[in-house]
């Protein structure tokens, strides 16, 4: 089997063909997220040059598989809702475009639940059925599948709004809506207000910054800087504290966290693990807790068992 696919992120895209056995051609690029549309003949282009590069046309591929950073209905080849990104994704004929444009059918699912989909076939979470998966960027990214197979629910949100859990009851307003996210207590988006409105932030090295990201907070915590270290261990917290909830609601033998706040992740994982370790009620086992192995290839790695799936 050959797969197109297609992940799209906040500001960026990876397009790939892959086969039964690997990633056969890879590419990548930058894009704005205010208006999806517009983004389209820049994919367009990009999935033709991507299936050259692989040595073959676009139609020797079984379907285009599209990786999407909101809810989507995966029966009806929908977009369903966003987060303030690609608003103009809601409703648009995804499955005409894509016949159109690329000659391909078109199978559409939720950015972090193809992630775990391929961490499952190739990755960290490979030959287990029960898994988690966290990605901790811009937002908190989660999916969840049980019995070796993807949550989705009446409504498609199921496992895929782990970032949206409530973890402070009194917490900051998220994006979503809610009080106390995760996402909103300890995520990129949400970083920069919380340093600033954490006392003492003037004397921090990170006051003088015009952009701070989890790269710069853990350089100053790195370098001594105590504001950083507390806002370090306040993230961990949080964190550590969604993962204690997402193995109660969905029982995993393994949770895999991914995204690229991962790249420290000898300093977020054994707090992650020891908070579990003290908190997490798992009398049948233990809950592995482990970095995403695929890293930003996972949704197109798992292109191809979601077609799998689909199949069945």
């Amino acid at each position: 089997m050959l797969a197109l696919a297609l992940d799209i992120g906040g500001s960026h895209f990876s397009c790939a063909v892959v086969s039964d056995e690997k990633i056969l051609s890879q590419r990548e690029g930058r894009i704005a997220p205010e208006s999806f549309r517009a983004v389209l003949p820049c994919l367009e282009q990009v999935a033709a040059e991507t299936a050259a590069q692989a040595g073959m046309e676009l139609r020797s591929c079984s379907g285009l598989v599209l990786g999407f950073p909101g809810i989507v209905d995966s029966r009806e080849t929908t977009v369903v809702a966003t987060n303030a990104k690609f608003n103009d994704a809601i409703g648009f004929d995804l499955s005409g475009w894509s016949k159109e444009k690329l000659g391909l059918p078109l199978f559409v699912e939720n950015d972090a639940r193809l992630a775990l989909l391929g961490e499952q076939w190739r990755g960290a979470a490979q030959g287990v059925e029960d898994a988690v998966l966290v990605t901790l960027g811009t937002g908190i990214g989660a999916a969840a599948m049980v019995d070796g197979r993807l949550l989705r629910g009446r409504f498609d949100q199921a496992g895929c709004l782990g970032g949206h859990l409530p973890v402070v009851l009194n917490g900051r307003r998220c994006t979503c809506g809610n009080i106390g996210c995760a996402e909103a207590e300890a995520s990129t988006w949400a970083l920069p207000q919380i340093c600033r409105e954490w006392p003492g932030f003037e004397k921090s090295r990170l006051s003088s910054r015009r952009a701070i990201d989890f790269a710069a907070l853990f350089a100053a915590s790195d370098a001594g800087d105590a504001l950083a270290q507390a806002v370090v261990r306040r993230c961990c917290d949080v964190w550590a504290a969604l993962t204690v909830g997402l193995i109660h609601a969905y029982s995993p033998a393994t949770v895999v966290f991914g995204g690229g706040t991962m790249a420290r992740a000898k300093d977020i994982l054994p707090a992650i693990r020891k908070h579990v370790e003290q908190h997490a009620w798992t009398p049948r086992g233990h809950v592995e807790i482990t970095a995403a192995r695929l890293e930003s290839a996972a949704p197109l790695y798992g292109a191809i068992p979601f077609l799998a799936e689909i199949a069945r």
